[in-house]
């Protein structure tokens, strides 16, 4: 079994916001699909880093859940700031089993553990958003407690976020902070896009390994989650 991550899937089966209207999103749907039924198994574990589909609630949402459920793998689902469908997770998770979607959990305010390593994480919060001060510290304890239940894992510990703690040239503090503060040496991120990727930073900084993960940066192809 091995885990992989991908973000900003952008499914819109039941609306019509194709991607495929900006650079280097045509066929993605076909492409994403190609790439990962060649790659991940019925045994593998797939996280999405949010920006999942463009649905606006759940019943829209179906058909975009149907077309993941189907796929490969087992898959781990986070909150992007464009997931206007996103529920509690007791309606999520009802929404599922009638729905009879059996592949597919959510990260939220837990953890899971595979093998290897435990998976924390949540959406956090943009680098150039800090003034938001309420949603910051809201974001941070969603975090925090998502480490907290992976620690009992007593495994290393990979964060998976939407929003990038770093970037070039500007950092949250906060996010990182929290992340500092736990010891966490992995963190996966997704949400920029095209022209952002620019503002990426991918290696290690502060001691922890950052990798961008968007769906058109990865070119529609799940990365494997890997630690030394």
């Amino acid at each position: 079994m091995s885990v992989y991550v991908i973000g900003d899937t952008h499914l819109s089966f039941s609306t019509n916001k194709p991607m495929n209207v900006f650079d280097g999103w045509d066929n993605y749907v076909e492409r994403l699909e190609r790439n990962w039924q060649k790659l991940i198994t019925d045994d593998d574990i797939i996280v999405i880093n949010g920006d999942v589909s463009w649905a606006m609630n759940l019943e829209e949402a179906k058909a975009d859940l149907y077309f993941l459920d189907k796929l490969k793998g087992k898959k781990i689902i986070a909150k992007g700031n464009h997931d206007y469908w996103w529920n509690t997770v007791t309606k999520m998770n009802a929404f599922l089993k009638d729905n009879d979607i059996t592949t597919i959990s959510f990260l939220f305010n837990n953890a899971y553990c595979f093998d290897d390593f435990a998976i924390a994480g949540s959406r956090g919060w943009f680098f150039d958003a800090e003034d938001d001060n309420q949603v910051l510290l809201r974001e941070c304890g969603r975090l925090q407690r998502s480490i907290d239940m992976a620690k009992e894992y007593m495994k290393e510990i990979v964060v998976f976020l939407h929003y990038p703690p770093v970037s070039d040239g500007k950092d949250c503090k906060a996010i990182v902070d929290t992340l500092l503060e736990n010891n966490i040496k992995y963190c996966y991120y997704a949400h920029l896009h095209g022209p952002a990727h620019k503002f990426a930073f991918n290696g290690e900084k502060y001691g922890i390994n950052f990798k961008l993960v968007s769906a058109d940066y990865l070119k529609f192809c799940p990365q494997i989650v890997k630690i030394n």
